[in-house]
């Protein structure tokens, strides 16, 4: 009984300790801001808070509204209120004041990030997780008179089982992806090379490449294509501690700044999720000079630099668009709750 209580104690600590400060507001919000095209939810809420992620608990938005947002578009007003004595946001829509008939192009919906920086990454493949590679479907051949194939051309693939799935995107297994803390390879990166609509099934199976961003030829391997589908998640603090560190930046570059993608060493297994908003962490160490001019090194308190929010998470991966940052991410660094 004492070992349940002292546990118990300990859940509660935990949890209090986890809990949410109470959410700041930037010195001289404005009262409100007209929304414009280019204007990322993110974005406006930045205008008001001094912690823009956390704008679903100013909207007032339970679990199932941070998954399926209210939209907001070009035109409307977003408004500062106190409720209560906490800072509230709510949209008002534009008064018009005399009816008149006249043609208007669809309004596109603000986004909660900038999904024209991820939306290539929404669909294409980018990991391909141990086991599924050997038995992906393969180009075994190409049309006749062409070594490489493009738009338009044929290709010849094995393995496509007799499935109704059409459409499939074309990849070539890229880097390995290390996990950090134990050095295992948990997946590839998936280089995307095209895409390819099935014409014939069988064995081989014929397709047609609709869509080629590099040389199609044989070996270069096929997986479905999911529905395209940008999902808006609003981005939120992970319910559970996370701990993870920087695995990759995606392009084989060294370091990341605002706006490109990173994956970390977690995933589904930690129960991650799109929206998540993730802290990076850096270690530091300052180096110097003691009292007989020898060479030290000091281990100095870590920094909190950047902002990551999650858009694709499968098992043991995550990636991640580096929203916020005052210095390059470099892999190994540590992603952790905000």
């Amino acid at each position: 009984m004492v070992r349940i209580i002292s546990a118990l104690i300990l859940a509660v600590t935990a949890a209090c300790a986890f809990a949410a400060e109470p959410v700041r507001l930037v010195d001289n919000p404005p009262e409100r801001h007209i929304v414009v095209p280019g204007d990322t939810l993110w974005g406006i809420s930045g205008k008001f808070l001094k912690e823009p992620w956390r704008w679903p608990e100013v909207w007032r938005m339970n679990r199932e509204q941070i998954k399926n947002p209210h939209l907001i578009y070009p035109g409307d007003i977003v408004l500062l209120d106190d409720f209560r004595g906490v800072p509230r946001l709510r949209v008002a829509k534009p008064i018009k004041l005399q009816p008149k008939v006249y043609s208007e192009a669809v309004r596109q919906e603000i986004p909660s990030i900038p999904s024209n920086v991820i939306e290539p990454f929404i669909s294409k493949p980018l990991v391909i997780e141990l086991g599924e590679h050997a038995s992906a479907p393969r180009f075994v051949a190409t049309q006749e008179d062409r070594v490489f194939i493009g738009i338009g051309d044929t290709g010849f693939v094995a393995g496509i089982p007799d499935t109704q799935v059409l459409n499939w995107h074309i990849y070539r297994p890229g880097k390995p992806l290390k996990d950090p803390d134990t050095q295992e390879i948990i997946g590839y990166e998936a280089f995307f090379l095209g895409s390819a609509t099935l014409v014939q099934p069988g064995e081989p199976a014929v397709v047609r490449i609709t869509q080629a961003k590099e040389e199609i030829g044989r070996g270069d391997r096929l997986i479905p294509a999911p529905p395209a589908n940008l999902i808006s998640y609003a981005p939120h603090r992970p319910d559970q501690p996370v701990a993870a560190k920087v695995m990759s930046i995606y392009g084989g570059v060294n370091e990341a700044g605002k706006y490109s993608v990173i994956s970390i060493n977690r995933g589904k297994n930690a129960d991650l999720e799109v929206g998540h908003v993730v802290a990076l962490f850096r270690n530091r160490v300052s180096q110097g000079y003691d009292d007989n001019d020898r060479r030290v090194t000091t281990t100095i308190p870590e920094e909190r630099y950047a902002l990551a929010f999650i858009f694709r998470v499968f098992d043991r991966v995550a990636y991640a668009l580096v929203v916020e940052t005052s210095k390059p991410v470099i892999i190994g660094d540590a992603a952790r709750n905000p």
